[in-house]
């Protein structure tokens, strides 16, 4: 049997791809005894025991039960000891943070959250997520933290876990996110668009590896997850599914952004809280009017209107589906997706929005394309971040970076520079 150092400074040899292959297998449940494991690798009996041996004497597989005998004696049957690692999510939105934690098989354990305004700043946001972090790792401290996968309402170059010029996210721009996490909980830490891990999260739910899908969010602001083939597309600087400053025909409006006629500045959450105040000071008649004459109405406030029946939220809401229908049959043409799930706080107005994105998609996109093509809700679960953020870091910890790690039997960051 090799070493332990062996293993760790050795090449990527045919003994350690088959090893990292093995406890996969395992992990992902598509094998789970030693003699289906040597039907899907090919590995004869005794390289199979080998290789098992090697994954439990280093951490990652432990014993289980017996399985189903197929007429000789029932084999033990083998598990992930995903009991041996946390994985830390933050998902930051425009007006709330959303901390769990959770096992290495993505199941989460605990989770709170707060409101909070993005506005406030990286250091100050940072500090309040902080502090969420310890409240839920105090109920679990003795297992350590292997991975912290950070959100951002707002574009991220991925590979340094930096925003980019995030309209809605002042004095973020360029920010070192990842290396006070990385300073925190000696783990890898990898920062995303809130809406990837959305997409993610939705890949979780469906465990279709080759999902084609398009997860749009429509909240304070509006993104796009993409997934092709199962994979995040992130694009070559990670801005990849920013329709929210896709241009809208013939519009005037202002975005967040500065520019004129962004999708966002016409169809998000705080576009349509403008237009009802608009509305209610032109005397229009709507059960809004009260709490949107003390300044306090939210996209919230709106959908719930949807539901109760109100005209003026009914006709805005299905104003801001058809320009967002609009937008999505565009990527449907491009992307030529098998799903495409609405998201965000716009949710709760169901049938009324969703209807009216399918009447727009159906209409403008090729035949071909809208084919097989299913156009649902989310589940609205407020997990779903958590859910997502848990995919994102089993993904980078046991599909792309396990060779570098698997020896040391857990992960720790690789301290690379951060440009200024």
């Amino acid at each position: 049997m090799s070493t332990e150092s062996t293993l760790r400074f050795g090449a990527q040899t045919d003994e350690v791809t088959s090893l990292l292959r093995i406890v996969n297998l395992v992990r992902t449940g598509e094998a789970t005894t030693r003699p289906e494991i040597g039907k899907v690798t090919g590995l004869g009996r005794g390289v199979v025991s080998q290789r098992v041996d090697q994954a439990i004497q280093i951490g990652f597989l432990g014993d289980g039960e017996f399985g189903a005998s197929s007429g000789g004696r029932a084999p033990r049957t083998l598990r992930f000891r995903a009991e041996q690692g946390r994985i830390v999510i933050c998902a930051l939105g425009a007006a709330h943070i959303r901390v769990g934690i959770t096992a290495l098989d993505g199941d989460i354990l605990e989770h709170t959250h707060r409101a909070w305004d993005i506005g406030q700043g990286p250091e100050k946001t940072i500090a309040a997520v902080m502090t969420l972090v310890d409240e839920v790792l105090a109920k679990d401290s003795k297992v350590p933290v292997w991975a912290v996968v950070v959100g951002l309402p707002g574009p991220v170059d991925f590979n340094s876990g930096q925003p980019v010029s995030p309209p809605i996210m002042p004095g973020w721009n360029g920010f070192d996110v990842r290396t006070p996490f990385e300073e925190r909980f000696n783990a890898p830490v990898w920062v995303d668009n809130d809406v990837n891990l959305l997409a993610l999260g939705e890949r979780a739910r469906r465990r279709d590896a080759l999902a084609d899908l398009i997860y749009c969010k429509i909240g304070s602001g509006i993104g796009a997850g993409l997934l092709s083939q199962g994979r995040i597309h992130r694009g070559a600087n990670g801005a990849a599914g920013d329709i929210g400053h896709v241009r809208v025909l013939d519009s005037t409006a202002v975005c967040r952004c500065g520019k004129i006629g962004c999708l966002e500045a016409v169809a998000s959450g705080w576009a349509l809280v403008r237009d009802v105040e608009q509305a209610v000071k032109e005397g229009a008649s709507t059960s809004m009017a009260p709490i949107a004459e003390k300044g306090k109405l939210t996209l919230e406030e709106i959908t719930l209107a949807v539901r109760s029946g109100d005209p003026l939220a009914i006709m805005l809401v299905q104003k801001s589906a058809r320009v967002v229908g609009e937008t999505i049959s565009a990527l449907v043409n491009m992307f030529n997706p098998a799903v495409i799930v609405i998201g965000g706080a716009i949710g709760s107005a169901g049938e009324v929005f969703l209807a009216e994105v399918r009447q727009r998609v159906y209409e403008l996109s090729l035949p071909l394309a809208t084919r097989d093509l299913i156009i649902t809700m989310s589940v609205n679960d407020e997990r779903e971040p958590l859910r997502g953020g848990a995919e994102l870091a089993r993904e980078q910890l046991f599909d792309v970076t396990f060779p570098r790690w698997f020896a040391e039997g857990r992960p720790s960051p690789e301290r690379t520079a951060v440009p200024a």
